[in-house]
């Protein structure tokens, strides 16, 4: 008779076939051209193009991080968290995504981000491009490898296997399809994934119920804890000599509710401003097919969002109420989705679930896999070094650097303590304030020239590194969330330096004015459209 671990291996070796096999189903078409195989030709619908995007957001921290950070320290700071993605995401949808999608088609057809960024201020040293690729290639290492390691802690919870070996699999799952697929069979995986995240976030929300004994009972129980269930203050586990939560009488012992101050707030809300910096989300919108139908995308994708956020913080609190002393750790804890998985399910339903927190990674690490090949390959190395490079050769650059930023992720993964939440927002940091602040000027302001973008960006990156680590662990005031004034330092650098320079010529000045059709556009837009173009700062 077959054990349940036996039919969860053949859930999750299922699901490995079907991305691998969608990854086949597209190489032909997505070896043809550059465009093909970097945007899917700009043919991606609204449903794809909100899945994708979503999907490929939210990565291991959905259904492992953000879990974990609700199940250690109560509602705060996931509630915050939450409160600020959700903004953020509708946000970028309302005002960059139609904006962008045709933006970057005037500007030459520009098929990645930093080629639009360089077309944008008519870059023709692609000096800006190079700047944007290489900022992109050092964060998303960063990001890869924060994907790989859910990959790991997900067969080592499951089946006590050898962390690395797991993890290295898992990178491999997803280095292949992204190889072979490009972006068509990413949008596509990503889809998939996506409905396959919600359909398991929605499952272990409502079985875990029960295992609680019902929502009142859940209720009783986590406000026994101080501050657990309250948006102005965190829960504090009581940690001993060795790090862990303590814990008497088979129940965790928590301290005095720590009060959230303004500055702890503002920084969690502050995660909605990576969104306008995201290559990975900011791509999909340049790749939708018709511009008129990126409002259908935007409902899809904030509904999509704002329930999967929710059932992962629903998930970390029952999770506390459930097995309240089964994780004494942050990066432990991470573990929760799981542990109620196969407690609730038989196994091949328990596979099919936990098949969703690969699809959170690998959907993710895909992405980021085929933007920092395709950053580098065609901004970097036709921009720059051979530029009547033709399209193989390209894409076999293109694959290189795949190759490499694989290796330097499995490199970043092989600690398996590594809490991903907080890998996770150094990464959302960095690209947020590099270039969040680059596209709201590209799409909204006239007077943006190319000395304004390059010091957006190298303020932005460099910004981040410092406060991270030379001023962050100053504590007070540099204690706030690296990206809110690592932004606004970079949106500052790309105006003054923007109006100490040269003025952008006429023909930048017309494109701006005349990249946004007024037939498409709704009345409001419209009224936008005409304030800045009567601008002339």
């Amino acid at each position: 008779m077959f054990t349940a671990d036996f039919w969860m291996v053949l859930a999750i070796l299922a699901y490995f076939i079907v991305v691998l096999t969608i990854g086949f189903v597209y190489a032909k078409r997505a070896n043809s051209s550059t465009d093909e195989y970097f945007l899917g030709g700009r043919k991606v619908g609204p449903w794809l193009t909100a899945m994708s995007a979503e999907a490929s957001d939210m990565s291991g921290y959905l259904l492992m991080g953000l879990p974990g950070l609700a199940y250690f320290t109560g509602v705060a700071d996931a509630g915050w968290t939450i409160i600020g993605l959700a903004v953020g995401t509708w946000a970028n949808w309302h005002f960059t995504a139609k904006r962008l999608r045709k933006y970057s088609e005037k500007a030459n057809d520009a098929i990645t981000l930093p080629d639009f960024y360089a077309r944008r201020v008519h870059d023709d040293k692609n000096v800006v491009s190079t700047i944007a690729a290489l900022i992109i290639l050092l964060f998303f290492c960063v990001y890869v490898g924060s994907c790989f390691v859910t990959c790991g802690k997900l067969f080592n919870t499951l089946f006590g296997l050898d962390y690395m070996t797991m993890m290295c699999l898992g990178a491999i799952i997803v280095f292949l399809y992204t190889l072979v697929g490009g972006y068509l069979s990413v949008v596509v995986t990503d889809f998939v994934q996506g409905c396959l995240m919600f359909f398991a976030l929605s499952v272990v929300v409502i079985g875990s119920v029960g295992l609680g004994a019902g929502v009142e009972n859940i209720v009783t129980f986590l406000s026994d804890i101080p501050g657990y269930l309250t948006l102005a203050a965190n829960a504090t586990p009581t940690l001993g000599a060795d790090g862990n939560q303590l814990v008497e009488n088979s129940m965790p012992v928590f301290g005095a509710a720590s009060p959230m101050g303004i500055l702890t707030i503002v920084s969690y809300l502050a995660w909605g401003l990576g969104y306008f910096g995201m290559p990975h989300v900011l791509v999909r919108f340049m790749g939708i097919r018709d511009a008129n139908e990126v409002r259908k995308s935007k409902y899809i994708a904030v509904v999509w969002v704002c329930i999967s956020m929710f059932c992962a913080l629903a998930i970390g609190l029952i999770g506390r109420a459930v097995i309240p002393a089964e994780f004494l750790t942050n990066s432990a804890a991470e573990n929760v989705f799981i542990v109620l998985a196969r407690m609730l399910l038989p196994g091949f339903m328990c596979g099919v679930v936990v098949s969703g927190i690969l699809a959170a990674s690998m959907s993710s690490a895909s992405s980021y896999l085929l933007i920092s090949g395709s950053s580098v390959a065609e901004d970097i190395y036709r921009g720059v070094f051979k530029r009547d490079a033709k399209d193989n050769q390209v894409m076999i650059v293109s694959r290189i650097v795949l190759i490499c930023v694989f290796l330097l992720g499995i490199i970043i993964a092989s600690d398996e303590n590594s809490v991903i939440f907080k890998v996770v927002s150094f990464a959302w940091a960095g690209l947020g304030a590099s270039f969040g602040p680059l596209t709201i000027l590209s799409l909204y302001w006239r007077r943006l020239n190319k000395q304004g973008a390059i010091a957006c960006m190298l303020t932005g990156g460099i910004s981040v590194v410092v406060w991270k680590y030379l001023l962050s662990p100053l504590g007070g005031i540099f204690s706030i969330y690296e990206l809110l004034p690592c932004f606004i330092l970079a949106l500052i650098a790309a105006v003054v330096v923007s109006l100490a320079t040269p003025e952008p010529d006429e023909s930048i000045y017309y494109e701006f004015d005349h990249y946004m059709d007024d037939d498409d556009l709704t009345e409001e837009e419209i009224e936008i459209n005409d304030a800045f173009r009567s601008s002339r700062l």
